[in-house]
């Protein structure tokens, strides 16, 4: 039994808008659904996609709080110049420059129209064959647990582990990374952006669920009622949400 993950959920209040955003950002298309708004390849909706994850925005009611986002998107670059256009392009869309206490680092951190923390990154080889969206990073206190959890949790292979920081992609080695950096201080507001995954066909998403608890998943009340997923934590208390197959 295994997830696979397949989205990164953005919490907004005007999805439309922060989706459009997103899909200018990453060279995708933002597809309006009844309520969310869905980036991924242009052409008709493949979802989930079978190479990368696409990013699913939620509206929600209220703004973000000044609290820095514990999960955020790295975007790959091919040259300096690259970079530079990269980040030329993506102010013209609205992104703000943002002072996340970096210092002086070869990547530019900006915030979406909503403040959300992303980085455009310095050229690097690693990330030559991802596609534009480098890596999901997830802020935490112990990378190595959380890489083991969630390599346990989903389909994914654990790359290099250290104290520092631990890295996961999907076994096929495909479409973005998922990262774990140390960084000081817990969870301070809701988190604005997490991880979907997505059961096997055949699978049952109860079974899953179960599955992930007894790795030391917790459940997470987000007033979804009897909505057909499940939302819970992780071990650091980083939300994900475990769907239904459609």
């Amino acid at each position: 039994m295994a997830l696979r993950p397949v989205q990164v959920n953005i919490k907004a209040v005007d999805s439309r808008a922060v989706g459009r955003f997103w899909a200018q950002a990453l060279g995708l298309h933002a597809h309006h659904l009844d309520v969310t708004t869905y980036v991924g390849p242009a052409g008709g909706l493949v979802w989930p996609d079978p190479h990368t994850l696409g990013i699913d925005v939620v509206p929600v009611p209220g703004p973000k709080t000044a609290a820095k986002n514990r999960t955020h998107l790295d975007l790959a670059t091919t040259s300096a110049e690259h970079q530079a256009e990269v980040v030329a392009r993506l102010t013209a869309l609205g992104a703000t420059p943002v002072d996340v206490g970096q210092g002086d680092v070869p990547w530019t951190v900006l915030a979406d129209i909503e403040g959300n923390e992303f980085c455009v990154l310095d050229p690097r080889e690693v990330y030559r064959d991802t596609g534009p969206l480098a890596a999901v990073v997830v802020d935490c206190a112990d990378p190595r647990a959380m890489a083991r959890f969630w390599a346990e949790a989903t389909d994914w292979t654990m790359h290099e582990v250290t104290d520092g920081s631990a890295t996961l992609r999907s076994a096929e080695g495909t479409g973005p990374y998922l990262e774990f950096l140390r960084k000081p201080g817990g969870k301070a507001a809701p988190d604005r952006v997490h991880l979907d995954l997505l059961p096997y066909p055949g699978h049952d998403p109860a079974a899953e669920a179960a599955r992930l608890r007894a790795l030391g998943a917790t459940d997470l009340d987000l007033g979804q009622g009897d909505a057909p997923w499940t939302c819970l934590t992780d071990p650091e208390g980083h939300e994900f949400c475990v769907l239904a197959p459609s």
